[in-house]
């Protein structure tokens, strides 16, 4: 538990690298937000086989990560996080698929492998640029963006609240867990009957801090709408790098580069 608390309350880290100044944490929000959600779209819409043609799109977050300043084995590390629930979506694809699909010599694969394979590759790349997103621009940028794009107020502030309080409620099951481990010795303590308990003690917790934090979000004048302190102004970089990066995803997504290439340098070899 003291693990997952901490890996939970780890992930605000993401909000201090949104405050670097590089090229990409410039960028406007909302045309970062826009770029992220064509990206996912051409990643997710591919057909189960393919594989080849989803290598070429690891090309925009290693870029960005590159250009961000962004710490790459952290966000490998949260993917990682994340990466148990892609294993179980994909995990049974090989024993429910066992029609050979491509032979490498003697090696018979089966499309069951291949669409396996596919899926942690899709997993990888939309979850990588949407920590991404959120390390380069901030998660309240990102809500006023999803807003300004009209997306429903509604929808976007109960979004920040989620994102925002999560991250109390499992620092307050931490400590509830702690002072249960420190009042107990052994096994004792762990039986369902305690467990039950303190969920039922954590729900009482948690409508106490809603309400405290709604009235003192009141007294300091919330009235429902995001503000951040960053006026947000489109550019012509802000247009030049939507433009370019909705063109490269549209290209990779037509046109199967890595077979392209291998065709063209088939060609050029005679």
């Amino acid at each position: 538990m003291e693990k997952t608390g901490s890996s939970l309350l780890d992930v605000t880290y993401l909000d201090t690298l949104s405050y670097q100044d590089t090229p990409v944490h410039r960028l406007d929000p909302r045309v970062k937000v826009l770029t992220t959600l064509l990206f996912i779209v051409c990643v997710v819409s591919f057909n189960k086989y393919e594989l080849s043609a989803l290598l070429p799109f690891v090309i925009y977050p290693v870029v960005l990560v590159a250009l961000g300043n962004l710490p790459l084995g952290y966000l490998v590390k949260k993917v990682l996080l994340a990466a148990p629930f892609a294993l179980l979506i994909g995990i049974f694809n090989p024993l429910l698929d066992r029609a050979v699909l491509i032979h490498l010599g003697s090696v018979e694969i089966s499309g069951g492998w291949v669409s396996f394979a596919s899926i942690m590759l899709r997993f990888v790349l939309t979850v990588s640029a949407a920590l991404i997103l959120v390390a380069s621009t901030g998660f309240n940028a990102v809500c006023v963006a999803l807003e300004k794009l009209g997306a429903p107020i509604a929808f976007t502030v109960q979004l920040l609240f989620l994102y925002r309080y999560i991250f109390v409620l499992a620092d307050e099951a931490w400590r509830m867990v702690r002072a249960r481990s420190l009042r107990s010795f052994g096994g004792r303590g762990t039986e369902l009957k305690v467990s039950s308990l303190m969920i039922g003690q954590l729900l009482l917790r948690t409508l106490d801090r809603a309400q405290r934090i709604h009235l003192a979000m009141r007294c300091r004048g919330f009235d429902g709408e995001i503000r951040i302190a960053r006026r947000l102004r489109l550019g012509y970089r802000d247009l030049l790098f939507l433009v370019g990066c909705s063109a490269l995803f549209l290209f990779m997504r037509l046109h199967d580069v890595p077979r392209w290439l291998g065709d063209t340098t088939m060609v050029l070899m005679r």
